[in-house]
């Protein structure tokens, strides 16, 4: 949910997709001659975020954190990182590259062996002894670190391997993963992760899925997470803080670990109360809960926003308890259905606020259509009307009609299908594409299919044109 606190922003085992690079990466994938993976997943936004010639399908992550030491000195932390990437060439790869930003790489391996590399920009450029074969799984073994600060976004927002004086608040959207590991950083390439992370005793590094274990040894504890499900590389955290583990279950048994700042007052994470009965209505509408866990990460440090990190979202300061069924929404719709450009975060935040409003009527709050209504009381001639939903550009991936026109968006085609026809849609959405990548063609095309309607023209007025909807 990447609406910045007090911003203006926020006051108004998978193929890369043929949305994203489609002539190059089509090209190249049925050619047998031996070639390069390109520098880029093609998305429109973010050219160079993610590679092409390769599927990677799991991360093992090793990683060793020092925070920063007390203030006055320098908010600076160190990280070494041993990471182990299977990959599954889709051509017979003569080169390939990884994302990343920053720190330093001291060696590569290719199956067991010496590999070249070199550094352009933001990527490490592999050359390994030998053709990779299209289709068989290799691994790549990457040594590196380096100091860690407070990298920052397109729109100069905090992002990815944030440092905190007592850790590490790691929050990626959109291609930020590159800030702490080497990645193909773009969410048509879900993976697996194992995700290990050193600390000094006392810490608590937090990451995504289940809890393995954590053992100390030396004054360092080492904690252990595993991620069973496909997941976008920018929704990968490894949080470090002084931090709680409360961990509990869900009336049907689903595990719920909370990481709570242990200097945040009760009154912090009043919003997570109820997650269990948001879990068990969001499945009401949404179809099963997606993954193996869920829970919360809620810092007292701030990175301004709090974000959908997948079964772990991540709050600054703060639970709210509108933001918590925003995030836990996400876990559907955006994490394991997620953009295939990132044009297409409408779906992800529309339906998340969507969402939102859902459950406050539920919850005794306003209607849904009261919401709606507020979003239409806006003036014509306000500028949020001039943002296109499904192509806001890349400095407006979280500007506030993104949100706001896009829950009334799902309002509005509501009211065009059906309450029937969207309820299936709503189900339908998140099972067909899960653990997938979609588009917004793909979303106009299912509620085609499932209302039996032409909706052309409900979408281009409603996220394809700038301009307020005619009701």
């Amino acid at each position: 949910m990447r609406v910045r606190i007090g911003a203006a922003v926020a006051a108004a085992l998978l193929a890369v997709t043929t949305a994203v690079a489609p002539a190059a990466g089509a090209a190249a994938g049925q050619s047998s001659r031996p070639s390069p993976g390109e520098p880029g997943a093609g998305d429109p936004y973010f050219p160079l975020a993610g590679n092409g010639g390769y599927d990677a399908v799991h991360y093992d992550l090793d990683l060793r954190y020092q925070p920063p030491t007390p203030a006055p000195a320098p908010l600076t932390g160190e990280l070494d990182g041993v990471a182990t990437i299977t990959i599954v060439p889709t051509r017979h790869l003569t080169r390939f590259d990884l994302d990343l930003r920053g720190l330093e790489v001291e060696s590569v391996a290719v199956r067991g062996r010496p590999a070249e590399f070199t550094r352009e920009g933001d990527e490490l450029i592999i050359t390994p002894k030998t053709i990779l074969p299209r289709g068989k799984a290799v691994d790549v073994v990457v040594t590196y670190g380096g100091a860690t600060g407070r990298p920052t976004d397109i729109e100069g927002a905090l992002y990815g391997w944030v440092t905190t004086r007592d850790g590490a608040m790691v929050a990626s959207e959109p291609e930020g993963s590159m800030t702490w590991f080497p990645v193909n950083d773009h969410p048509t390439d879900k993976a697996t992760y194992d995700v290990a992370v050193t600390v000094p005793e006392g810490l608590v590094a937090v990451g995504n899925g289940d809890l393995v274990g954590a053992t100390t040894q030396d004054g360092r504890t080492t904690w252990s997470w595993s991620s069973r499900e496909p997941m976008a590389s920018y929704l990968v955290t490894a949080s470090v803080g002084n931090y709680e583990l409360r961990q509990t279950t869900t009336p049907d048994g689903l595990p719920l670990i909370d990481a709570i700042d242990r200097d945040l007052p009760p009154s912090a994470t009043a919003g997570l109360a109820q997650t269990a009965e948001m879990i068990a209505f969001f499945e009401g509408r949404f179809g099963p809960y997606p993954f193996s866990s869920y829970g919360a990460i809620v810092d007292d440090d701030s990175v301004g926003y709090a974000l959908e990190t997948q079964t772990r979202p991540i709050y600054s300061r703060r639970a709210t308890e509108s933001t918590v069924a925003h995030e836990l929404a996400h876990q559907w719709m955006g994490n394991s259905v997620s953009p295939a450009r990132w044009q297409d975060i409408w779906l992800n935040e529309g339906w998340a606020t969507y969402a939102e409003w859902l459950w406050a009527e539920h919850d005794g709050g306003p209607t849904a259509a009261a919401r709606f209504d507020e979003v239409m009381a806006i003036p014509a001639d306000n500028s949020f009307w001039q943002v296109v939903v499904a192509d806001p550009g890349p400095l407006g991936l979280f500007a506030g009609a993104v949100y706001d026109r896009g829950a009334a968006t799902l309002y509005a085609l509501r009211s065009q299908i059906g309450a029937d026809a969207f309820d299936r849609l709503s189900m339908e959405w998140p099972s067909r594409h899960a653990d997938s990548t979609a588009t917004t063609e793909d979303f106009q095309a299912l509620a085609e299919k499932v209302s039996g309607q032409d909706l052309a023209e409900f979408f281009d007025v409603w996220v394809r044109t700038a301009g307020k909807p005619m009701l």
